[in-house]
């Protein structure tokens, strides 16, 4: 995997073509409530400006259906860009039309451009060559900085360096950044290996779990997919989120994981699903009926603490519970602090245990917190992208 970064070619006076993650979170007014995928791209913005090049900046937001749509522009993003960068950034109201066109043919040195939902066309999700040819056109270097869209085979990510045909075409910082932690730490890591796996459902980590089983030394379970797990015990779950059509294959990984795979112990289990329902602890596998399971236990919480402690490597992806919902944002924290708290190579892995980092106030205190759900979730099945694959070999 090893690929030649933007900082391996010599930019001055060239103009660069970057695919960013701008697909940022805005408020019904169209206020952006989290820049950090904005602020994850600053170093390779900068390291391009810096050197003398010219920069177009080409990103999707949201999930406008193939056309124009005021909801979905660029335009907050390239407003806020210009805050954090503190000069004045371009920004065309097409992605290959006329305003575009006369804004890179007018780009100097230093200057930075922002296209226009890359989505708005329908040749990016199609990954249509003649629209990646006409984004191709606009530059001498092409850059990948957008890992929360690696596993993608849109246009901008795979046809778009392919028409660049001898061009250079490497990764940026952040996407250098997220292989390395995703894949050489997963590849060479330091034991122990701990995983610790939530969210709903069992059906969306499959293949994490089974790639997971083979490497690491614990793969530890939580949120509501803990409950298919005990289902496939023989347990009771009371009215938890649980995917019945799941039992089996969750009969399987129990079978498969032995001692490695780890359930929890205990429930924090209420009668409605909100923050002052009944609330009560029970052991696993005992969730009397009409009651839900919203988060591990306290035991668990203090048994996946120690086992986080005493690991040399972390990789975590998907919540223990409700954590948008006190007091069911427990389990969540405790295994959040325990690795802030340890001296392992910590690797968060997008979507809810990004955010849930961030919301704790740990996210400068782990290794690696991944830009990308999705993406960070399919290389930790092993997949390989395309969109990284045909960038320059080092």
């Amino acid at each position: 995997m090893a690929k030649k970064t933007i900082a391996d070619v010599n930019v001055s006076g060239k103009t660069v073509l970057v695919r960013v993650d701008f697909n940022v979170p805005l408020d019904d007014n169209g206020n952006i409530t989290d820049d950090r995928r904005i602020q994850m791209a600053l170093p390779t913005i900068q390291s391009v400006l810096d050197r003398g090049g010219k920069l177009i900046l080409m990103s999707h937001l949201g999930r406008p259906k193939d056309a124009p749509d005021t909801k979905s522009s660029m335009k907050p993003t390239t407003v806020r860009l210009g805050e954090l960068l503190g000069k004045p950034v371009a920004f065309a109201t097409d992605t290959v039309g006329p305003d575009a066109k006369a804004k890179v043919a007018a780009l100097k040195t230093g200057d930075l451009l922002v296209l226009e939902n890359l989505r708005f066309q329908p040749g990016e999700k199609k990954g249509d060559a003649a629209f990646a040819a006409e984004l191709a056109a606009f530059a001498d270097v092409y850059v990948n900085d957008a890992f929360g869209t690696c596993h993608r085979t849109d246009a901008s990510m795979v046809a778009v360096p392919n028409a660049m045909g001898n061009k250079p075409k490497v990764s940026g910082f952040l996407v250098a950044k997220e292989i390395q932690y995703l894949t050489d730490a997963i590849k060479s890591p330091q034991r122990p290996f701990v995983a610790i796996l939530g969210g709903a459902k069992v059906s969306d980590k499959i293949m994490v779990i089974k790639n997971l089983l083979g490497i690491c030394d614990k793969v530890l379970i939580g949120g509501a997919m803990a409950y298919t797990f005990v289902l496939a015990q023989g347990g009771k779950v009371g009215s938890s989120l649980v995917e019945a059509d799941k039992v089996d294959l969750a009969k399987e990984l129990l079978a498969e994981g032995g001692k490695k795979l780890v359930l929890p112990v205990d429930d924090h289990c209420g009668d409605a699903f909100k923050a002052d329902c009944n609330k009560c602890i029970v052991k696993s596998g005992e969730i009397p009926d009409g009651w839900q399971g919203f988060d591990i236990g306290p035991v668990t919480a203090k048994m996946y603490a120690d086992i986080v402690k005493g690991s040399k490597t972390v990789v975590w992806n998907g919540p223990m519970g409700v954590f948008e919902m006190p007091p069911f944002d427990e389990g969540t924290k405790a295994v959040a602090q325990a690795i802030a708290g340890s001296e392992s190579v910590s690797i968060i892995g997008g979507g809810d245990s990004a955010a849930a980092i961030q919301k704790l106030g740990y996210a400068d205190k782990v290794s690696h917190v991944s830009t990308g759900g999705g993406a960070s979730l399919e290389m930790l099945e092993g997949k390989k992208f395309e969109a990284v694959e045909l960038l320059d070999e080092a």
